[in-house]
């Protein structure tokens, strides 16, 4: 039977609704099962147990990691990749456990019959959803093992050519890792990397290895080490993919460029720096689904999130983030902008560099070496005839003084500042030469922020704190402003999370970051102070009133309910 009337039986589809599907298709060329998950009719678990009901063949649920390579090396990768089925578990010596997206196709029962003649054989299918399936695939490829391969091809490429690996001239280098199997290990490199969401790869030459670790959730992890040998032709491939000169090795270069992982468009930035050893590389990944969020998913709470929403419904006035390097300062601007981001507003942006492209919005990159730096830019934006303006970071006394001038005239700026807290931002504002009286008609709101790794829900485990851990907890909550303890709710007993790690997580505990934030707002009193004695501990004293969290208060209240754990809030809020 086929499952639009299987659906329409079990009552999750009306008859119209039914006859439109059937109808559809009929024109669209798509399977049936890929016509019913675009609609969303059903969820993914649901539509392939009916499936198999309806066709007699047994689901099977699979945990990719628990299937050895060796089993799935039974059917080759670009077979299964056609016809869409996958080993799962060899029994005794000659039985084969096959998962399939379509068992009824016949093609595929052809090709996986001739393939058991071969391996000498016999097959037991199963069905499988498409997202098992695709987790399978992706256990095909290991790092290591790809990254072996290819070394072996190249040496074996070397040898018959009688190369060296290590060419003098440049076109050489060229020619090397364009045709050679190098360039297999750099793709190899940028896809593990975004399959395990990094958001960075180091490639740093040692004394006797090439070293490469990637940044997954703010944490280096070594993932490979390569033979010294191959560095230059690692970092060649590299530069020539962003378009940088690949005989210039006594000057760092900047570089970029795209590419295409399944349905995901990645950036890619490239740096590289020289160092006694040879030349570093990073490169930053940036992904826009997993870069770009929304103003609600950021980690903002209660009184820090209705202050920074009221921020971007004013028509002008300045939203300041505070925050070191790798804190989440320009994923906060993004969401911001993509909240503000509407048809009937003009939105420019001078970044350093643009990370992520947004439709809709005007944005702009400076380049330094030719004078266009961020007060340049700045003025130019002027005349853009601008509502929103978004400026990478504050850095100097001219575009500190462009920026005020900007909020005073009628426009919502967006900015970053380097300072540890949300009161620093303040004194450092006079200390880049704003005048203090201008400050407080000018700042709505600054928010400081750093980033804690969340724990991974499949592992977390509740424990109790020891004695030093409960007394830092007790401390923070007893220093909570009046204002902000009547709004949160705390638990009657002390309960953390620990990170135990799992599967789900590659064993680190850890899944994923949430920010941890402290907001300070413009109010009568503080502009008084600014007026008056704009000094940290005055500032400190008025943001209490306020009923501020400190970034240590907001993630221990976010350690209790199981976020994130005690150690990665005290790892990210005293680092201050």
């Amino acid at each position: 039977m086929p499952l639009i009337d299987l659906l329409l039986k079990k009552g999750f589809l009306k008859k119209e609704e039914a006859q439109n599907l059937k109808e559809e298709l009929k024109t669209s060329g798509k399977k049936e099962e890929e016509l019913l998950m675009e609609k969303k009719i059903v969820p993914e678990n649901i539509l392939y147990s009916l499936k198999s009901e309806a066709l007699n063949v047994p689901l099977k649920e699979v945990i990719p990691e628990e299937i050895p390579l060796e089993t799935l090396e039974l059917i080759p990768e670009d077979a299964a990749l056609h016809y869409k089925m996958i080993p799962l578990a060899k029994k005794g010596k000659n039985e084969l456990e096959v998962g399939m997206i379509y068992p009824e196709d016949l093609r595929a029962r052809e090709a996986l019959k001739f393939l058991a003649r071969q391996g000498r054989f016999s097959v037991k299918t199963y069905l499988i959803t498409p997202s098992d399936f695709e987790k399978l695939i992706k256990q095909y490829r290991t790092l290591k093992r790809e990254v072996k391969k290819a070394l072996t091809e190249l040496e074996e490429e070397l040898k018959a050519e009688r190369a060296e690996l290590i060419p003098k001239k440049a076109e050489e280098i060229e020619k090397l890792v364009e045709e050679a199997p190098i360039s297999k290990v750099v793709a190899a490199m940028l896809r593990h990397a975004v399959e395990q969401n990094a958001s960075d790869i180091h490639i740093e030459p040692g004394r006797e290895k090439l070293r490469v670790r990637f940044r997954i959730d703010g944490i280096l992890y070594a993932n490979l080490f390569l033979p010294k040998r191959v560095h230059p032709a690692i970092v060649a491939r590299v530069k020539i993919l962003s378009n940088l000169k690949i005989d210039e090795t006594r000057i760092p270069q900047d570089g970029r460029f795209s590419t295409k992982f399944g349905e995901k468009d990645i950036d890619f930035r490239v740096s590289t720096f020289p160092t006694t050893l040879g030349e570093k590389v990073v490169i930053r990944i940036l992904d826009p689904k997993a870069g770009l969020k929304k103003f609600d998913q950021l980690g903002l709470e209660g009184r820090s999130f209705r202050a920074v929403e009221k921020a971007t419904k004013k028509p002008y006035g300045l939203i300041l983030v505070t925050g070191p390097t790798g804190s989440g300062k320009t994923t906060t601007l993004y969401a911001v902008l993509n909240l503000l981001n509407t048809e009937g507003v003009n939105i420019v942006t001078v970044e350093d560099p643009v990370e992520y492209f947004i439709e809709g919005i005007n944005q702009s990159q400076v380049k330094p070496e030719i004078g266009y730096d961020f007060a340049p830019a700045l003025r130019s934006i002027l005349r853009q005839d601008p509502d929103i303006i978004m400026v990478g970071e504050i850095r100097d006394e001219d575009t500190a003084a462009l920026v005020t001038h900007a909020t005073l005239t009628g426009h919502l700026v967006l900015s970053t500042l380097h300072t540890n807290n949300a009161v620093g931002a303040i004194p450092r504002l006079v200390d880049l030469g704003v005048r203090p009286y201008l400050i407080p008609p000018a700042l709505s709101v600054v928010i400081a922020q750093r980033l804690a790794r969340r724990l991974c829900n499949f592992c977390k485990k509740e424990t109790k704190p020891t004695a030093k851990v409960k007394e830092i907890i007790l401390k923070e909550i007893e220093n909570i402003p009046p204002k902000a303890r009547s709004q949160i709710s705390l638990p009657k007993q002390i309960k953390i999370w620990t990170a135990e790690g799992c599967k789900k997580c590659n064993f680190k505990g850890y899944s994923g970051r949430v920010g941890v934030f402290e907001v300070l707002e413009m109010s009568r009193r503080l502009a008084e102070i600014i007026q008056k004695e704009p000094s940290e501990s005055k500032i400190r004293e008025e943001a209490f009133n306020q009923g501020m969290l400190t970034m240590k208060q907001d993630g221990i209240l976010k350690a209790l309910r199981g976020i994130t754990s005690i150690e990665e809030v005290l790892r990210v809020a005293e680092a201050k």
